[in-house]
Parts: C-alpha cells; structure tokens; sequence
C-alpha cells in the first residue's frame, strides 16, 4: 500500500480557483433579511397596549395613531346609533374620550359600565372594531387595581342615572 501524497497538478502550476455560487447565498441572506422584516413588522403590529381613558395621549404606547386597548366607563347619555355604527364617550378619572364604533356593541353594552374598546385614535376620535364588556381571566389577575377604580367609576355613573 502507497501512502506517498499525490500531486494533481504539476510542479510550479497553480490549482484551478475553486468558483464560489454566489446566487444561491444571496438568496439565502435575501431570504433571511425578507423574514426578519416581516417578522418584526408582523410583532410590532400584534402589540395592543392596555390604557385607561386618562393616559391615552400622554403615557408611552398611548399615544399616536398606533393600535391600542382602551379602558373606561361608558359615560351616561352619551351612546347613539346612526349610520349602521355607535357612537359613545368613555369616561375615566375625569378624562373623557369620544369613541366611534363600526357596528352595534350588542350584548350587555350600556351605559354607565366598565368596556374595553380596540382600535386606534384618528383626528381626536377612538375608532374601535372591537368591544369587550367582560374583563378576561388573565386581564382580571394582572390588572386588579385598574378594574377596581374602573368600577368605581362605574358606580358614581349609575348613582347620577339613578
């Protein structure tokens, strides 16, 4: 058995240069970029901050024109249907926030009572897609002491209907 090295070119020859494929890397790193954009964008966007009427426009996350969740208290006489939508004013520790509704809230929506609204704020106005009358499980353990002061705002509301 020979186990002396071979030489593929001959003495004083350069090896051929070794071609490098070029198009499939920057596919892969065009690929990898286009996802992580995407991604980002795709997680910025499924942010929905928590905020009471009072903080929209003045904590960070509520402010602008960016997607929120927006917590307060249906103020009394303020709920009217036209157009096929609901407008209404939500009400939390004397701030006020005029809100506009794409539909009937339907359910147990009424006045005097503790919502969460989803959308986002355009020229002044909340316009909400969503409305959630009931606080979740998880929203109820987090966020205790935003529903108390919600209901206690809730219960002033109703003592002036009543």
């Amino acid at each position: 058995m020979d186990l002396t090295p071979r030489t593929v070119t001959e003495p004083g020859t350069q090896p051929p240069a070794r071609k490098r494929r070029w198009l499939p890397i920057l596919v892969v790193v065009g690929a990898l970029l286009g996802g992580g954009v995407i991604v980002t964008q795709f997680l910025t966007s499924a942010i929905d901050y928590y905020c009471n009427v009072d903080e929209v426009g003045v904590r960070s996350g509520c402010s602008g024109e960016r997607r929120m969740r927006v917590q307060g208290v249906v103020e009394q006489n303020s709920v009217k249907h036209a157009d096929g939508g609901t407008t209404f004013t939500l009400d939390f520790n004397r701030k006020t926030l005029k809100v506009a509704y794409s539909g009937d809230p339907g359910g147990v929506f009424q006045e005097c009572i503790p919502i969460i609204a989803h959308g986002r704020v355009v020229n002044g106005v909340f316009e909400s897609d969503r409305i959630e009358v009931k606080h979740s499980n998880q929203y109820v353990e987090k966020n205790s002491t935003r529903i108390d002061a919600s209901n206690k705002e809730a219960a002033a509301c109703s003592v002036l209907k009543g």
